[in-house]
């Protein structure tokens, strides 16, 4: 029965048509509508202006938009590699030193990852905090005998405990991810890979490391859209501040679009945006590609 309606051509179309149109209409049509409305400016109250490629020429000389580009980068950029190695470091705790016994550590490890990022933001927001409701960090501090540091002040500050708290809250799903991919490693194959003479390092090195390339590969591109899409976490530390100084491109087209009313540049950035998560998959796809043909 289920071959001949996977062969049936006219049922393939019947069964697939209302999640295509549904597809259609939730991811295609906004994505163009945002593209048409990059190329005017204005806004409803004021009326658009046709002005074609100008946002895009904007956007390249933009130092506002350039700065948003380069702490869009560079926080995806350390939080993803911080979020894989953790990740995988814990997911290998799991598989080899705690084995069976994991699952309450893997449970504690995991439950800051259900909690909302604005809370999240908000407690280390206190944790870091100066002043009459100075928190634990610089109660520290001043307990080793050093003054009180304002965390918060500054934008390498900020940038850290961004980095920080994006890694605690977000480490033990990628454990678990990895965790999944490890556990399918057959014992066998470690087994046979002890008897010839790897162990500790040389045995993840050659063995598991390479079994779980795959699993690897779709965690750096999963983190890697996620970072370069955050808005949340920043907003709710320090309003993207001080200044603009954490101000990502997410943050900057939300100002943009709806503080400054500027509808078709705040599209230009969210076109930019999309093509940076675009590139950054394509490129990681192909050099996975490239690795897999070779071995």
């Amino acid at each position: 029965m289920v071959k001949k309606v996977l062969g049936d051509r006219r049922a393939i179309a019947t069964l697939l048509l209302p999640a295509m149109a549904i597809y259609v209409l939730a991811k295609l049509v906004p994505i163009a509508w945002s593209f048409g409305l990059s190329l005017f400016s204005g806004n409803p109250l004021r009326g658009f202006k046709f002005v074609g490629v100008q946002n895009f020429v904007k956007f390249a000389s933009d130092p506002a938009a350039l700065k948003a580009t380069q702490v869009t980068l560079t926080y995806a950029f350390v939080v993803t590699i911080g979020q894989v190695v953790l990740g995988y470091l814990l997911a290998l705790l799991y598989l080899f030193v705690l084995k069976n016994a994991s699952s309450t550590i893997r449970a504690i490890v995991f439950f800051p990852t259900v909690l909302p990022t604005v809370s999240v933001a908000l407690l280390f927001r206190g944790f870091f905090a100066i002043g009459d409701n100075q928190g634990p960090a610089n109660s520290l501090l001043n307990a080793m005998g050093q003054p009180s540091l304002e965390f918060l002040g500054s934008g390498m500050g900020t940038f850290f405990v961004a980095v920080m708290m994006e890694l605690w809250r977000s480490m033990g799903f990628y454990a678990i991810l990895l965790y999944a991919g490890l556990v399918d490693i057959s014992n066998e194959t470690l087994e046979s890979a002890r008897m010839d003479g790897a162990s500790g390092f040389r045995l993840v090195r050659h063995i598991v490391v390479p079994l779980s390339l795959p699993i690897l590969l779709s965690s750096v591109i999963f983190s890697l859209n996620a970072t370069l899409k955050v808005f949340d976490g920043l907003l709710a530390l320090n309003n993207g501040g001080p200044g603009t100084e954490t101000t990502p491109l997410t943050l900057f087209m939300y100002l943009t679009s709806f503080q400054y009313a500027e509808y078709g540049y705040g599209s230009t950035i969210a076109i930019a945006l999309t093509l940076l998560c675009l590139v950054f998959t394509l490129v990681i796809f192909r050099s996975s590609r490239r690795d897999i043909t070779q071995n």
